[in-house]
C-alpha cells in the first residue's frame, strides 16, 4: 500500500493495521499550525508507524529527525521511505524498541519539534510526555504534538508546560505542549 506525502511523494505502509498512518488531514494540519518552523528544525517521531511525519518533515527541510518504533517490521518501511526522502545533508535516525526504553538514550538531545502518536488506548501518553521532560528533550522555544482520540485521552498537567492550542479533526484530536 502506498501513502502520499508532501510534494507528491509516496510512502511505503506495511500491510493490515498493524500502524494507523496519521491521516493526510491531520498531517496537513500539523504542517500548516508549524509553517516555517519545520526547515533547519530538530524533529523527533515518537511512536513512528510508518514514518509518515518524519518523512514529511524531511521533505520540508528538517536537519535532524529522529523515530522510535516498537515494531522491528515498521522500521524496515521506515529506513526505506527516510532514505527516499531525505538528502544527503539531512541527518536521520530510527531506534527500535520499547518508547520509554529508548528514550533515555536521547538524554538531553533537544528538539524543535516533537510527535507523539501512540496508539490511542495505550497508557503511553503520561508517562512519555514525562519522559520527555525528565530527558530534556524539548528545547525552550519547541512545542510537541500529541495526537489522540478525546473520548480516550485526559490531557496530563505537565510542570513548567501547557497546551498552548488544541486542533478537532472528527474523531482525533490534537494537543500542542509548549513551556509557559
Amino acid at each position: 500500500m502506498l501513502l502520499r506525502i508532501y510534494g507528491k511523494r509516496q510512502l511505503k505502509t506495511l500491510p493490515g493495521k498493524q500502524t494507523r498512518p496519521t491521516s493526510a488531514r491531520v498531517r496537513e494540519a500539523i504542517f500548516n499550525v508549524w509553517q516555517g518552523k519545520i526547515a533547519d528544525c530538530r524533529w523527533l517521531d515518537l511512536c513512528t508507524g510508518t514514518g509518515s511525519m518524519g518523512a514529511e518533515a524531511l521533505c520540508r527541510g528538517a536537519k535532524l529527525v529522529v523515530g522510535i518504533e516498537k515494531s522491528k517490521s515498521a522500521c524496515g518501511v521506515i529506513k526505506q521511505n527516510w532514505q527516499q526522502v531525505a538528502s544527503s545533508e539531512q541527518i536521520w535516525e530510527l531506534l527500535q524498541g520499547d518508547i520509554l526504553q529508548q528514550l533515555p538514550k536521547l538524554n538531553e538531545q533537544q528538539f524543535d519539534r516533537i510527535y507523539l502518536d501512540p496508539p490511542y488506548a495505550s497508557d503511553l501518553y503520561k508517562p512519555v510526555l514525562e519522559a520527555i521532560a525528565r530527558y530534556k528533550l524539548l528545547d525552550r522555544d519547541g512545542e510537541i504534538a500529541v495526537e489522540h482520540n478525546p473520548k480516550l485521552w485526559t490531557p496530563p498537567q505537565m510542570p513548567d508546560w501547557e497546551i498552548c492550542r488544541q486542533k478537532v479533526y472528527g474523531n482525533t484530536t490534537v494537543s500542542f505542549y509548549s513551556y509557559q
